[in-house]
């Protein structure tokens, strides 16, 4: 990822769907938390976003999307508690930031067959790399 808007925005749509769950716990602010530092964004700023998100930039590379769809998935998966509602949401931003229904169907459906529901990343982008071709 090239820029840092695009990290910062990513960061504040993770922190609002975080938000949104109505869950703000150790577990998920620790993960959200790591997600900055992968990112290169400062804890500060990582705070300041908690109380500031701002608004989303469209990513423009396809695996981008893929990694972030990801990291929306684990975060999903981090209280171990998973409503329709997330699944809906989930879903929802998958179509917002570009990525075909097919694969991200296929994605929260496969979800189940996994521990910890958690999509091991090489088959997400298995799924993700069929539905681009």
């Amino acid at each position: 990822m090239s820029n840092r808007v695009e990290k910062i925005s990513l960061l504040s749509e993770m922190i609002a769907y975080a938000k949104n769950d109505e869950i703000e716990g150790v577990v998920e602010y620790n993960f959200l938390l790591g997600v900055a530092e992968q990112l290169d964004i400062s804890r500060e700023d990582f705070d300041y976003l908690i109380q500031h998100p701002i608004n989303y930039k469209h990513l423009k590379s396809h695996s981008e999307r893929v990694i972030q769809f990801h990291r929306l998935v684990l975060l999903m998966n981090e209280d171990f508690v998973i409503t329709r509602k997330e699944v809906i949401k989930i879903y929802n931003f998958g179509l917002r930031m570009g990525l075909s229904h097919e694969s991200i169907t296929k994605v929260l459906y496969l979800m189940e067959g996994f521990p910890n529901r958690m999509v091991p990343p090489d088959v997400l982008i298995d799924i993700f790399k069929v539905q681009y071709n």
